[in-house]
């Protein structure tokens, strides 16, 4: 860190235009230990390892159900749908959770709301465990839900505050890799728990990593968020030189306002991106639509096999393996591809960028999506061999991860200074489709059939995720110019 007596002499990367600007503390150039950019890798990837973890736990949490279904629906008195909702609530609390979160995380600073989140998520997965009646069950799946949610809203903010955008598709791709894991390795977990022993250890196994990754969050877990970072060194040149007028940009942007505004004009942050800002309503409908499909094929898939193939529930559970090859495999080509493309398109541009640098990446999962789908169906609809199911499965999610990634890395380089509230706008979207659409999907499947069912969800995605990158190539420059700002 710049000593008090390199600031008084401007050296910390402050502009010196006006006596005043001498006393804004900024991150030194052309590098600073401080700033999150300029850490050491081995500091980068131990937190975004940190929070990788953190994520894998809690949507593993958010999947652990699906193959205890049944049995937790007979043992509560619980209907088709309300069986189901006892899963998706979880879901809709990630809708909302992110709104206050993410704001809350550009406030406060990432560290102390990945611990707060983290308690309290235990806290309510242990309760999950000990619930006898299908109401407090489902009310404490929605309480855990809301704790789980801070690693939506954590997510793309702790990436863009310390990888550069050079490094985004790397970075990235490995970020999500343990998370992707949870969504497929809950199910087979949650199914040989439902066999060997009681439901309810589901929800207390998952506890005691919690606890672990609780201990590994305050130990090893830095703040990220590099306004929060130069408020701690402009407080500590304060105190240090006995001057009072060192001053960061955020203070600057504040000052003429009071503290309750700050905090409601943050709160309300996700909720302006999401109405006024055309960026951010096309990735949260391209990223719903998927993030949909993604929990439709999660809730219904062990069904298939149990009902169609007649496996038990610890077998059927394994094919969710499938789908995590899938996200695996595109997470680790997707995000150096993505390097790659941006990269040649940087060079092509003599040095300049783009936030639509990320677009290219994103025509592949919009082809491959409904590809997938309209395999899936088909293969389920004429009970072909398992392992065209499988395949099918796994090139649909596939297809969904290349897409996604392109879409959260063109979010993060266009809203660097509010990633946490963009993504935040993003995930309710995503969030109550995860929630919607497991809901209608028995009686789709009932009434359609694996084929058209799914062909009909193809269509859709033909509809919606080939245009979208189109409309961000063509007219996102614009859209990003027009746009109000996101302060």
């Amino acid at each position: 860190m710049a000593s008090a007596m390199d600031n008084e002499k401007g050296t910390s990367g402050a502009s010196t235009n006006t006596p005043e600007d001498s006393f804004l503390v900024t991150f030194a150039l052309p590098t600073d230990d401080e700033n999150p950019k300029d850490w050491p890798l081995l500091k980068k990837w131990t937190v975004t390892g940190v929070l990788s973890a953190t994520g894998f736990n809690r949507i593993m949490v958010s999947t652990v159900m699906a193959p205890a279904l049944s049995t937790i629906g007979r043992e509560l008195d619980m209907n088709s749908t309300e069986t189901v909702m006892s899963m998706s609530v979880y879901l809709l609390a990630t809708a909302f959770g992110p709104l206050l979160i993410g704001p809350l995380s550009e406030v406060y600073g990432r560290k102390p709301v990945l611990h707060a989140t983290n308690v309290w998520f235990l806290v309510w997965n242990i309760a999950c465990g000990f619930t006898h009646n299908k109401a407090l069950l489902i009310a404490a799946r929605l309480l855990a839900g809301f704790g789980a949610s801070a690693v939506y809203a954590l997510a793309g903010g702790v990436l863009g505050d310390v990888w550069r955008p050079e490094q985004r598709g790397r970075s990235l791709g490995l970020y999500v890799l343990i998370p992707l894991l949870g969504a497929a390795i809950g199910p087979i977990i949650g199914g040989f728990i439902t066999e060997g022993t009681t439901w309810r250890w589901m929800f207390w196994s998952t506890s005691l990593l919690q606890g672990v990754m609780v201990i590994l969050s305050f130990t090893l877990f830095h703040e990220t968020h590099g306004p929060t970072i130069l408020l701690q060194r402009a407080k500590h040149l304060q105190k240090a030189t006995g001057n009072t007028r060192y001053f960061t940009e955020v203070e600057r942007l504040d000052s003429a306002h009071s503290a309750s505004w700050v905090i409601m004009r943050s709160l309300s942050r996700p909720v302006r991106l999401l109405l006024f800002h055309p960026i951010i309503q096309v990735q949260a409908c391209v990223s719903a639509f998927n993030y949909g499909l993604l929990y439709l094929v999660l809730s219904t898939f062990s069904g298939l096999w149990i009902n169609n193939y007649h496996e038990s529930i610890s077998i059927s559970g394994i094919h969710y393996v499938s789908m995590a090859a899938g996200e695996i495999i595109g997470a680790e080509i997707g995000g150096p591809l993505m390097d790659v493309v941006y990269r040649k398109m940087k060079s092509r541009a003599h040095g300049a960028t783009i936030p639509e640098f990320r677009v290219p990446i994103m025509f592949i999962g919009a082809i491959l999506t409904p590809a997938g789908l309209f395999m899936y169906g088909w293969a389920a609809q004429e009970h072909a061999p398992w392992i065209v199911v499988d395949l099918a499965v796994g090139l649909l999610s596939f297809g969904m991860q290349i897409a996604g990634q392109g879409l959260q890395a063109y979010v993060i380089d266009t809203y660097p200074d509010h990633t946490s509230s963009a993504f935040a706008a993003s995930q309710f979207l995503r969030s109550l489709t995860a929630f919607g659409f497991p809901l209608f999907a028995p009686t789709m499947y009932s009434a359609l059939g694996y084929g058209w069912g799914n062909s009909t969800l193809a269509f859709l995605a033909i509809g919606i995720g080939i245009p979208a990158p189109v409309l961000i190539w063509v007219y996102g420059p614009k859209l990003r110019a027009k746009a109000q700002s996101s302060y």
